[in-house]
């Protein structure tokens, strides 16, 4: 029988200093087969930072990698049985954005062969960094002035209203993100690991000015013309973010149309 491999092989994204691995099983009608081995890195391959690729069989003993010297391999079968393995890509910490290795893994014997390829691609990440309470906005605007310094790799800094505490960092070398928040006096230290684009949708999502707001609600004009005035919550308009207050301390009652914004509720409704 010809060499056959069977197993996932879809192209991954994996986070500068992140792994990825994909299973695979390899069956033939002999005791042993070659694997062979064809490393591409891209898309710029003389400039690109060295991907570390290993082999491994079902029990994480390390097989083969390409850090190796030999480009080929002789693996013992179990008779009829497929033999197990587990193929894995770490990401370079000095990945850019789009960097890729491919590599092609090609089993042979003496009745034929066969092949199967993976395909990993540097994606950014996005990383979590806590900061002293109320001091968020301080912290990213100092990130934001070190991301123009040296290499170019924060591509956003989040600050998100109402999240205290934290803001969200996307950048390529998690190295180097750790680096420009080290003297930031306000910052304390990244969260291990990394988050998604799902796990913060929310907060990407502007929050309406009126959230919270009910009529009836005693409320203080922060600005404007009656900044320092109280008032209560008399109407409110969702679509166009806006309150109408009557004032509290007004001669005459007259309803003032205002932003959601531009008042704080100091009393609920009952």
């Amino acid at each position: 029988m010809c060499p056959r491999v069977s197993g996932e092989n879809e192209k991954k994204s994996v986070p500068a200093g992140g792994a990825v691995t994909w299973p695979f099983q390899v069956s033939a009608n002999a005791s042993a087969v070659n694997l062979s081995f064809s490393v591409i890195a891209g898309p710029d391959a003389e400039n690109a930072p060295e991907w570390n690729v290993t082999l491994y069989d079902s029990n994480d003993g390390e097989l083969w990698s390409n850090y190796r010297s030999k480009s080929e391999i002789t693996v013992d079968l179990p008779g009829e049985a497929a033999k197990e393995f587990k193929f894995e890509v770490i990401c370079p910490n000095g990945a850019r954005y789009g960097d890729s290795v491919r590599t092609i893994i090609t089993v042979s014997g003496a009745d034929g062969f066969d092949e199967i390829e993976f395909e990993a691609t540097a994606k950014q990440s996005i990383m979590v960094l806590k900061t002293q309470i109320d001091q968020e906005k301080s912290v990213a605007d100092s990130l934001v002035s070190k991301a123009n310094t040296g290499e170019k790799d924060i591509y956003a800094i989040l600050s998100p209203h109402g999240l205290r505490g934290y803001v969200f960092v996307e950048g390529m070398n998690t190295d180097r993100l750790r680096e420009k928040t080290r003297d930031i006096k306000k910052a304390r230290s990244f969260i291990d690991g990394e988050t998604s684009i799902d796990e913060i949708g929310a907060y990407l999502t502007p929050m309406s000015a009126v959230v919270g707001i009910v009529e009836g609600d005693l409320v203080e004009l922060v600005n404007g013309p009656f900044k320092g005035e109280m008032a209560r919550v008399q109407h409110i308009d969702q679509a166009k973010e806006e309150i109408t207050v009557e004032l509290i301390e007004a001669m005459v009652p007259i309803p003032v149309t205002v932003k959601g914004d531009s008042v704080r509720v100091i009393e609920k409704e009952k």
